[in-house]
């Protein structure tokens, strides 16, 4: 059995393994942006994984572009883009100091990705470069998990398999470092045997007061969110506060 850093087989499955994402993120998207998609001409897709949110965006006539800080995912989304025949630049950055080549009118950041930073402190770091990133009167859209997910709906066994691998999760909250915490267990067919790897994905977790008070301090306002849990009804566990969609604006 090897460790991996997180991502390094996540990356490579995500889309065969995590197909329930698109049963709610489209529909809380529309939801929570359908007044303003309308009006966006270009957007980035901040640590866009393997390019759903980016292409399905470029599909509807938005210059899209996306950021990711994995290499495996940055290039899985270009050969998404590049398969859909969609027009897409992808950059291999960090999202707490990336940089692009011109300001856009929505910036997104879905699927708990923000949570993936190292510390609570990078929160600041990344609403800092995401006002950089948008025009006055832009919008920042982004998903994150709560700390009642991580005492309630973490500390669970998952299992999901395919006809090729078979992949275990278990996961908890460290209370003093205030993160979750998953353990993922990989086990590929490699003709008649099964060969083991293994991943660790942690996750911050910040207080609603945290996290408005970061957005205004980098320039934000008309700070909107809403309870995820009716977009949630598959995940055992789930219950309000445990997830929240969140939409603020840069000030104009």
């Amino acid at each position: 059995m090897t460790a991996n850093p997180p991502y390094r087989w996540l990356a490579h499955y995500y889309d065969e393994l995590f197909t329930d994402a698109l049963s709610w993120a489209e529909p809380a998207r529309e939801r929570m942006l359908g007044d303003i998609l309308p009006r966006v001409q270009s957007a980035w897709d901040l640590a866009c994984g393997t390019g759903t949110t980016a292409v399905l965006l470029a599909r509807k006539g938005i210059k899209m572009f996306g950021v990711d800080l994995s290499p495996i995912m940055c290039r899985l989304t270009r050969q998404k883009a590049q398969r859909a025949g969609v027009p897409l630049r992808v950059i291999h950055a960090d999202m707490r100091n990336f940089r692009l080549p011109e300001p856009v009118d929505l910036v997104l950041c879905e699927f708990d990705a923000l949570n993936h930073v190292p510390r609570k402190a990078d929160l600041a770091l990344v609403a800092k470069s995401v006002a950089r990133a948008l025009r006055p009167g832009g919008h920042f859209y982004f998903d994150v998990n709560n700390r009642l997910a991580f005492e309630k709906v973490w500390p669970s066994t998952w299992f999901l398999d395919t006809a090729r691998l078979a992949v275990v999760m278990h996961g908890g909250y460290d209370r003093s470092r205030d993160k979750g915490w998953t353990n993922v267990e990989w086990f590929f067919r490699e003709g008649s045997c099964w060969r083991r790897r293994r991943e660790r994905v942690e996750q911050v977790c910040w207080t609603a007061a945290e996290m408005r008070s970061t957005l205004r301090s980098a320039g934000f306002d008309r700070i909107r969110a809403w309870d995820a849990t009716p977009y949630f009804q598959f995940v055992p566990n789930m219950r309000p506060g445990c997830r929240t969609f969140c939409r603020a604006r840069k000030s104009t």
